[in-house]
C-alpha cells in the first residue's frame, strides 16, 4: 500500500469515526437534550472523552454538527424512503419521524448558538435548502398517488416545527409524536 493509499484509508476510517460520535451524540441528544452530559455521548459513541473534545472544542460546535449531520440524513432518506416504503404516504410517515428526532435537536440548537446569530441563520438557511425540496418531493408522489391533499411543503414543515416546540415543556398530557400523526391523518386524500 502507497502513502496516498494509508492517507485515504485514514481519511475514510476518521469520517466513519466522526459520522458514528455524530449518530451517537444525536440519539443522546434526542433522549435526554443537548445538555446530554458528554461522557454519555461518548459512552454511546464507544469512544473517550478526549476523541470528543478533539473534534468538537464547545458544546456549540458538537451541536452544530450534529444538526449539520441531520440534515444531511433526512435530505438522503427521502428518496431511499420513496423507492422502499410500501407507499408514498408511508414513505412520508418514515420521513417526519426522522424530521421529528431532528427537531428534538435543533430546538437546542438556538441556545447553544445564541452567541453566533449569523452562524445560526446560516444553519437554517441549509435547513431550507436541503430539507424543502425533499419533502416537496414526497408530497408530490403522495399527492399523485391520490394519497393526501394539495398541501404546500413550507406550511407542513413549519406545522410539525411548531408542534415540536411543544415537546421541550415537561407536559406529561401532550405528546408531540401523537399530534402529528393527526396532522398527518388530516391531510389524507
Amino acid at each position: 500500500m502507497g502513502a496516498g493509499e494509508s492517507t485515504t484509508a485514514k481519511r475514510a476510517d476518521a469520517r466513519r469515526n466522526e459520522k458514528a460520535l455524530l449518530d451517537a451524540a444525536a440519539a443522546v441528544f434526542v433522549s435526554d437534550g443537548v445538555d446530554a452530559p458528554v461522557r454519555r455521548i461518548a459512552a454511546e459513541a464507544g469512544v473517550g472523552m478526549g476523541t470528543i473534545y478533539r473534534h468538537f472544542p464547545t458544546r456549540a460546535d458538537l451541536v452544530v454538527a450534529v444538526y449539520r449531520h441531520q440534515v444531511d440524513a433526512c435530505a438522503e432518506a427521502g428518496p431511499a424512503l420513496l423507492a422502499s416504503a410500501e407507499s408514498p404516504f408511508a414513505a412520508l410517515r418514515q420521513w417526519v419521524d426522522l424530521f421529528v428526532d431532528f427537531l428534538v435537536t435543533k430546538h437546542g440548537l438556538a441556545a447553544a448558538t445564541r452567541n453566533d446569530p449569523d452562524g445560526f441563520a446560516t444553519l437554517h438557511g441549509l435547513f431550507l435548502e436541503r430539507l424543502l425540496p425533499v419533502l416537496t418531493d414526497i408530497l408530490a408522489a403522495a399527492r399523485a398517488a391520490g394519497e393526501i391533499v394539495d398541501v404546500p411543503a413550507y406550511q407542513l414543515l413549519r406545522a410539525i416545527g411548531d408542534i415540536c416546540a411543544g415537546a421541550e415543556r415537561v407536559d406529561p398530557d401532550y405528546d408531540a409524536k401523537l399530534t402529528i400523526r393527526l396532522l398527518l391523518d388530516g391531510i389524507r386524500g
